[in-house]
């Protein structure tokens, strides 16, 4: 099979990875526990340079022109431009530091914590920013209701994530390309 059309294949099976888990998701405050973190650290850990990003920006694009593939099944350009719609945006940078920084040896397993969280961080303020922005709440207000009761949630997802890119990365070929 052409190589180009092995990483068109994958880059699709990835973004359906995503539209896959993200929409479930447990209502704990204005924004949701899903599992779409979790894919984006996955999906940028086992990724090379912009392939796991440009999967995540058909995700996007997906949920934006109407499938419902966001938290809770929604979709909309209404969700991206939402208090909420900055944390989506976030996972761009977020896939992105982990896969550049997970590039530079995949050997390496302190690589994958370590690029997960600093993508957390960015999706973190940006989506914080975002909020901030366009409900006019403090700073303080923000990080209570959306970074605060998902900190936890989200180390838990790093490590697990770690720990199967880790497994895949080094035991298998299977993202090999």
């Amino acid at each position: 099979m052409n190589k180009t059309l092995r990483k068109i294949i994958k880059i699709a099976i990835f973004a359906s990875m995503l539209a896959v888990m993200s929409p479930w998701s447990i209502n704990i405050s204005i924004i949701p526990i899903t599992f779409a973190l979790f894919a984006i650290y996955l999906i940028g850990a086992v990724t090379k340079g912009f392939d796991g990003l440009f999967a995540t920006m058909i995700y996007i694009v997906l949920g934006i022109i109407g499938l419902p593939i966001f938290s809770s099944f929604r979709s909309g350009i209404s969700v991206i431009v939402g208090p909420t719609g900055g944390y989506l945006v976030g996972y761009l940078p977020c896939i992105l530091c982990v896969s550049l920084i997970t590039s530079i040896n995949k050997k390496k397993f302190f690589l994958y914590p370590l690029s997960m969280i600093i993508g957390t961080f960015f999706c973190y303020l940006l989506g914080t920013i975002w909020y901030v922005i366009l409900t006019e709440n403090s700073i303080g207000y923000a990080i209570s209701v959306c970074v605060l009761p998902f900190i936890l949630g989200d180390m838990i997802k790093i490590i697990v994530a770690s720990i199967v890119a880790y497994i895949i990365n080094t035991k298998t070929k299977i993202f090999n390309y």
